[in-house]
C-alpha cells in the first residue's frame, strides 16, 4: 500500500488559486480513478476535481471554504499500486510519518522534516494569524511533519500557545524560505489586499450579512487588481444599426425554426468585434512588464450570467467563423453556464472581451478590463432615437459601444479607429450584402 497526494490542478490559463466549496467524497471511501473527489471554484469556472489514482481517501488536509494555490496538497489517498518515480519522490517523507506523531524523534528525522513543515496550508496560516500562533514553534503530525488544522486546534484548546521568538526564529525562517515576514500573516501571499482605510461597516438589526466567498470573491480580487495596475481610458460610439435591426428581423423566426436556436443581435456584433481585430491587432493584445504582446488567436470571452455567479467563457477564433457559427457558441456557451457544465477548455485563451450588457437596458456603460486584456467593448441596447439625416429628422435604431482600454498598450488613435471600423462594418449589415452562413 502506499499513500499518495491530490493537489489543486490547474484549472484554467492564468488561474493560481482554487476554493473547494464540496467535497464529494468522505474519508475512508474508496473511489476509482478520474471519479470526481471535489467541487472548485475560480474567477473563471466552477470545475470537478477527479482523483489521480484508484484507492482509499485517508485524510482532507483542506476543508470545504479553503483556499489553496495551483499544486497545493488538498488530500492523501492511500492506493495498492504506485509508479515507481512518485514511490522514489516520497520516499524520504514517508519514512518520518509515524514517528513523527511521537515525542521520540531524531534530529535527522527532524531536519528532513522540516521542508514539508514550512508548506502551510492557507487555513493553518489563517487559524495561526487569528490565534497569534508561531508555526516556527509547532510541531506537526501531518506526513513529513507538516503542520495540520487539527494541530492547531489542539494547541488552541490545551491554552498552551506558542509565542514568536523574535531573534532565533526570525534569523532560522529567513535563511531556509523566501516569504519569511509575512508567510504567517498572509493568507494568500501573491494576492496583496490593500489594507481598509478605516473601521470596517457593522451590521445593524434587520440587515443581512452576505459572506463574500467563491466566485463573487474571485471576481472582486480580479476587479480590484484590474483597476489598481491597469491605467484605464474611456471612449464612446454611436451606431445606426437600422439596416442591420430588419435583417435580424426578416430571419430570425426562418432560422430558429431550421437551426434550432435563436438568431441574436449580439452574433452580429461579435462578428463585426473579430473582423476589425484583424485590421486593428494592438486591440488584441496582452501587457507582459516589459513588452506587449500581440494574440494573433482572436479568442472572444463573452459574459455569461448565472444568478449571481458570472461566467467569461471563450468563443475561439471569432474571426473565423460566420454569424451562425457565432450565435452557436453563444448558445451553448451560455447554457453551459446555466446548467454548472462549463469545462476549462471553455474558459481559455480570451484575447478580447465583448460585454452585453444592452440586454440589461443599459445604454451607456464602462468595463472593466479583464486582466491580462487590454480592452473590453460594451455593447449597449438597441432604442429608438430622432437622428437628422437628408434634411429631416427620422426614428432611427441607434446603439452605443462603449470601449475600456488599457493606456499602456493602446492610444486614443488606434483605439479610435478600432471603434471607428467596427461602426461602418455593422451599419453595412444589410439584407443585400450580408450572410449569416
Amino acid at each position: 500500500m502506499a499513500k499518495e497526494k491530490i493537489n489543486m490542478p490547474q484549472l484554467g490559463e492564468s488561474v493560481t488559486e482554487g476554493t473547494i466549496s464540496t467535497w464529494l467524497v468522505s474519508e475512508g471511501d474508496t473511489i476509482e480513478k478520474y471519479d470526481p473527489i471535489a467541487e472548485v471554484m475560480t474567477d473563471k469556472v466552477n470545475a470537478e476535481v477527479p482523483s489521480s489514482f484508484s484507492g482509499k481517501i485517508v485524510e482532507f488536509v483542506a476543508q470545504e471554504g479553503d483556499t489553496l494555490a495551483v499544486g497545493d496538497l488538498m488530500c492523501y489517498i492511500e492506493t495498492e499500486d504506485a509508479g515507481e518515480e512518485t514511490k522514489q519522490a516520497d520516499s524520504q517523507e514517508d519514512k518520518p510519518e509515524a514517528p513523527v506523531e511521537k515525542d521520540a524523534i531524531g534530529e535527522e528525522e527532524a531536519d528532513a522534516d522540516q521542508p514539508m513543515k514550512k508548506r502551510y496550508s492557507p487555513a493553518v496560516l489563517r487559524m495561526a494569524q487569528e490565534n497569534d500562533i508561531d508555526l516556527n514553534q509547532v510541531k506537526g503530525s501531518g506526513r513529513g511533519g507538516r503542520i495540520t488544522r487539527k494541530d492547531l486546534e489542539k494547541i488552541i484548546e490545551s491554552g498552551d500557545i506558542p509565542k514568536e521568538q523574535p531573534k532565533q526564529a526570525a534569523a532560522s525562517q529567513e535563511s531556509e524560505e523566501k516569504p519569511k515576514e509575512t508567510a504567517p500573516s498572509q493568507e494568500a501571499p501573491k494576492a496583496a489586499q490593500p489594507a481598509p482605510s478605516g473601521p470596517q461597516p457593522t451590521a445593524q438589526e434587520g440587515d443581512v450579512e452576505i459572506p463574500v466567498t467563491g466566485v463573487r470573491k474571485a471576481i472582486a480580487q480580479n476587479m480590484v487588481k484590474s483597476t489598481q495596475e491597469i491605467p484605464h481610458a474611456w471612449m464612446m460610439v454611436e451606431v445606426d444599426v437600422t439596416n442591420l435591426v430588419e435583417l435580424r428581423n426578416s430571419l430570425k423566426n426562418e432560422f430558429k425554426q431550421k437551426e434550432g436556436f435563436s438568431l441574436t443581435f449580439f452574433a452580429f456584433f461579435v462578428k463585426a468585434v473579430a473582423q476589425a481585430l484583424k485590421e486593428y491587432p494592438q486591440l488584441n493584445s496582452t501587457w507582459a512588464g516589459d513588452k506587449i504582446i500581440q494574440r494573433k488567436a482572436i479568442n472572444l470571452n463573452i459574459a455569461v450570467a448565472k444568478e449571481n455567479e458570472l461566467f467569461v467563457p471563450v468563443i475561439k477564433n471569432a474571426d473565423e467563423k460566420s454569424i451562425k457559427g457565432i450565435a452557436k457558441d453563444i448558445t451553448d456557451l451560455a447554457e453551459k453556464a446555466r446548467n454548472g457544465k462549463l469545462t476549462n477548455d471553455d474558459m481559455q485563451g480570451g484575447t478580447f472581451t465583448v460585454n452585453n450588457t444592452g440586454s440589461f437596458g443599459s445604454v451607456q456603460s464602462m468595463g472593466v478590463i479583464n486582466p491580462p486584456q487590454s480592452a473590453i467593448l460594451q455593447v449597449e441596447s438597441i432604442v429608438k432615437r430622432p437622428v437628422f439625416m437628408n434634411g429631416m429628422f427620422a426614428a432611427r435604431d441607434m446603439v452605443n459601444l462603449c470601449l475600456s482600454l488599457d493606456h499602456r498598450v493602446l492610444d486614443g488613435l488606434v483605439a479610435g479607429n478600432f471603434l471607428a471600423r467596427v461602426k461602418e462594418l455593422l451599419e453595412k449589415m444589410t439584407k443585400e450584402n450580408t450572410s449569416v452562413y
